[in-house]
């Protein structure tokens, strides 16, 4: 976790000031961080992760302007180095998955323990991921894992042929649309049309959401991207 200054250099994004001035408060006290920036909306979170460079960014997901879903895609477009962690006082299991997949490093409840974040915060900074009230070293591992600990899944398939069951599984793995041709010797047009008969026939609209709903419904397990 070591940076140029020897602390974690940390930008705060949210739109309530007294949270912000209670969480800057609380970091500071700690020898290894510093805060470098505050934003009150998500267009100034982007503007200043540009600006100082920072290398953690904490963002909340409820922000005006730009929300921190739209900002966290501004950010990762950046392409800084800056890890993100998303703050937030509820969240749906759908935007966990969009938002590690967009390139979040982290998500931690703002009801959580401040000691809960500052492990979070340190965990992000060795190369790990965080979810909940843990870390996670690799996200495709970590829904293996989540299918792993599940009941066997039921026969049921959605009406997906075998070959749509195994492109379900590279979308779970995050292989883009050209790794699926090459893996399965498909034109990348007949991948295209396989994704949407699969769309069609589970009643999904996203790459993201099939994955969640693959997951959930124990259809497939992941497999190693290439």
């Amino acid at each position: 976790m070591e940076t140029k200054s020897g602390k974690v250099r940390i930008l705060l994004a949210d739109d309530h000031t007294i949270f912000r001035d209670g969480l800057r408060k609380l970091l500071e006290a700690e020898p290894d961080m510093e805060i470098v920036g505050e934003a009150g909306d998500g267009a100034e979170a982007v503007a200043l992760t540009q600006q100082v460079r920072p290398d953690m960014l904490l963002l909340d997901l409820a922000m005006p302007r730009v929300p921190g879903l739209e900002a966290l895609r501004e950010v990762i477009g950046l392409k800084t180095p800056v890890k993100i962690i998303l703050l937030t006082a509820a969240i749906e299991k759908r935007q966990i998955i969009e938002a590690l997949q967009v390139g979040a490093r982290g998500v931690v409840m703002k009801d959580a323990a401040t000691q809960m974040l500052i492990r979070a915060i340190r965990t992000v900074m060795n190369g790990q991921f965080w979810v909940g009230r843990e870390g996670v070293s690799d996200m495709v591992a970590y829904l293996k894992h989540q299918i792993a600990s599940r009941p066997a899944p039921k026969a049921k398939s959605y009406g997906l042929t075998r070959r749509e069951i195994e492109i379900l599984g590279t979308i779970v793995a995050g292989l883009s649309n050209k790794e699926i041709a090459q893996k399965f010797s498909l034109s990348e047009d007949t991948v295209k049309h396989h994704l949407t008969n699969i769309f069609d026939k589970v009643g999904v609209s996203s790459r993201l959401e099939l994955a969640l709903f693959a997951i959930n419904n124990q259809l497939i397990e992941p497999v190693a991207a290439q």
